[in-house]
């Protein structure tokens, strides 16, 4: 069952980023955009973790704004791992092509912790916010743990 949800995962990540990888001229505008779409990503997660961890003043329709923001773009970025854009001015591991099953299941855990993060901000429940931020902050973690050059 698990090899077969693993064949779904990668049929379904190929078949989702041929069309866009053909978007990209060249693989630098690849690498170009997912760094862009992680920034920004973690700009409007950053956010709500400043608000859950008292660094902000908590404001209910900011976070939960922001944090919609962010689960809109956590889909982004996993169309600019193409051919090529293993090379040049990124901090991408080898492992994302040479792993890319366990690297597309760290990117869906992590969109899916995006999901219950914006649950948890239309709640406007603080407690419930800084649950999900931990959860979803661990995602990003580990696929960076993983995955990302320092």
């Amino acid at each position: 069952m698990k090899s077969i949800a693993s064949f779904v995962l990668v049929a379904a990540a190929a078949t989702l980023s041929a069309p866009a990888s053909a978007q990209f001229a060249k693989p630098e505008d690849a690498i170009k955009y997912r760094q862009s779409t992680m920034f920004v990503m973690s700009q409007h997660f950053g956010r709500v973790a400043q608000m859950a961890n008292g660094r902000i003043p908590f404001d209910a329709k900011a976070a939960a704004d922001n944090a919609a923001i962010a689960e809109g773009i956590s889909k982004l970025p996993y169309a600019a791992f193409g051919d090529g854009t293993d090379k040049g001015n990124t901090k991408a591991k080898p492992e994302i092509w040479t792993d890319n099953v366990k690297f597309m299941a760290a990117a869906e855990k992590m969109q899916g912790d995006m999901t219950r993060l914006v649950v948890a901000t239309k709640t406007g429940n603080i407690d419930a916010i800084k649950a999900a931020v931990g959860a979803t902050g661990g995602s990003c973690k580990a696929c960076h743990d993983n995955f990302r050059k320092e």
